[in-house]
């Protein structure tokens, strides 16, 4: 019962009633020039810090680990289907991975978690990003920000490089710094 309590409390930043805040700058607008969908910034406030130690598994099975991702840099997206923001967002990660970048999307969605997950990614035709399943929210209790989607960027050694609260335009010049600062 309390463990529900503090995944509604850790989740209750993204909600489909709430709309983030209005960027002043048309520059952080994500594509197609919304932005109440880019109120993400880049926080370097824990850069440094270790990945944390994880395995989950997509909705086909197939695990992954913190430790099979060791040697290059790797972006840990965690997001829900029923989050605006996080479906906004979604089509920028996916044009990052396209791009080569090792991107994970973490489903902080509960029940039926995999059928959700594996309907998304087919409804927007993402065919790059590689989706996880979280189905206790480990990492939203690790990086405690209490909002999705959040963003964390690492280099090759598991190191942070930086993180977003919030969606952000991952196609922008901000997202290309804070890549190159991973490479």
């Amino acid at each position: 019962m309390i463990l529900g309590a503090l995944a509604c409390a850790a989740l209750g930043g993204c909600d489909r009633q709430a709309s983030p805040p209005v960027q002043p700058s048309s520059e952080a607008a994500a594509p197609g020039g919304d932005a109440n969908a880019a109120a993400g910034k880049v926080d370097l406030s824990h850069k440094g810090a270790a990945m944390p130690t994880f395995s989950f598994a997509g909705p086909d099975g197939a695990k992954v680990s913190s430790k099979d991702l060791a040697g290059k840099p790797v972006l840990i997206n965690l997001w829900a289907t029923w989050c605006g923001p996080c479906v906004i967002e979604m089509p920028t990660l996916d044009k990052l991975a396209a791009g080569g970048l090792r991107v994970l999307t973490v489903s902080e969605d509960s029940a039926g978690q995999a059928d959700k997950v594996k309907g998304f990614k087919a409804e927007h035709g993402l065919a790059h990003v590689q989706m996880l399943l979280d189905p206790d929210n480990d990492l939203s209790f690790h990086y405690n920000t209490g909002v999705l989607p959040t963003t964390v960027v690492y280099n090759a050694q598991g190191k942070e490089v930086g993180r977003v609260v919030g969606a952000f335009d991952w196609t922008g010049p901000e997202a290309a710094a804070l890549i190159k600062a991973a490479s």
